[in-house]
């Protein structure tokens, strides 16, 4: 999910200071997902790469090229890389959750078919491996390579754990890192390997994105419980229905009674959801004031985040990527 509507938008400031950058960017992916022999790629990939999204994982790859002085014309080629691989892991998301909206609008899976979003989904993964070898560095495609299994161990971890009891806040951070910081860290850790910068600048980049991932998915979580649809595209309690353990549900699961893990048991693990259960959930969610301690820790996050990057130089770009960690949990109240 993207950013949602606020005053101010630290990443539409980043953006407008990258806009030529962007610009190369988009024109890179409209060329590399073109098919001469199978015109659904275009029309299944463009149907996402169009949808409105940010653009906030190729951005960061920018950002931090930017940040470390990169003069050359690969970061152009890697914020692509990235966006390439976001794309695919949503298409196979969407068929793996059975999703019907994306990004406010029906997924490729309901237009289209699931063959059709896995297939793509693959074609855009092969794309972004070549995109990544025309850099012509072996430690990029490494970060990459490294950071697409670590993305789809994190998937996998979740098919077996979003749905038992057992999981708690260790197994749900592993999960998180894998989904969703493993793109941010590596989007930011290309940049200042591109860039040529010192061992502990390449290091506090990856701790940025790390950290901010963390926190993004975070407030992902509680969204789901606490947002707007209109605003994040999604139905409130969609991740109740469709059984997931997130972290508030995690933290009211371990301060849960007896009576109240039975109606986590029979909702979450046996899937037998009833009239009533959500508004339940969010009682249960109050009571034990599981989405405000949710959302400290999302910030504890944030901080590690400006911690890591105010290692880097001073720089107008810096500013904003403090700016944008402040605002990733501003999206919640």
């Amino acid at each position: 999910m993207g950013l949602d509507h606020a005053a101010t938008k630290p990443h539409e400031k980043l953006a407008a200071h990258l806009t030529d950058k962007l610009d190369g960017v988009n024109a890179l992916i409209r060329t590399r997902m073109e098919s001469r022999h199978a015109p659904r790629i275009p029309e299944v990939t463009a149907h996402l790469v169009e949808a409105g999204g940010k653009r906030l994982r190729p951005m960061l790859t920018l950002a931090a090229a930017d940040l470390c002085g990169y003069g050359g014309e690969y970061d152009v080629h890697l914020a692509a890389t990235v966006e390439f691989i976001h794309t695919a892991t949503l298409l196979h998301d969407d068929v793996v959750d059975e999703s019907a909206q994306r990004r406010g609008r029906p997924t490729a899976n309901l237009l289209w078919d699931n063959k059709s979003s896995v297939l793509v989904g693959d074609y855009l993964f092969a794309r972004a491996f070549q995109l990544m070898v025309e850099t012509g560095s072996l430690r990029v495609l490494d970060i990459l390579a490294n950071a697409s299994a670590t993305i789809a161990e994190g998937e996998v971890l979740q098919l077996t754990a979003a749905r038992d009891l057992a999981t708690d806040e260790d197994i749900y951070l592993q999960i998180v890192r894998g989904k969703t910081a493993a793109l941010f860290s590596a989007a930011t850790e290309v940049g200042g390997v591109i860039s040529g910068v010192a061992e502990d600048q390449i290091q506090a980049l990856f701790d940025y994105g790390d950290a901010l991932g963390i926190a993004f998915q975070i407030v992902d979580d509680l969204l789901d419980y606490q947002g707007q649809s209109a605003a994040t595209g999604k139905n409130v309690g969609d991740d109740f229905r469709e059984r997931k353990l997130t972290l508030p549900v995690i933290k009211a699961v371990a301060a849960a009674d007896t009576e109240e893990r039975a109606f986590w048991t029979r909702t979450i693990e046996k899937g037998d959801q009833r009239d009533g259960d959500l508004e339940h959930a969010l009682t249960l969610l109050a009571q034990h004031d599981a989405l405000g301690r949710t959302r400290q820790d999302a910030l504890q996050w944030t901080s590690k985040a400006k911690d890591a990057i105010t290692k880097l130089p001073d720089h107008p770009v810096r500013q904003m990527l403090i700016d944008l960690a402040d605002f990733v949990v501003a999206r919640v109240s």
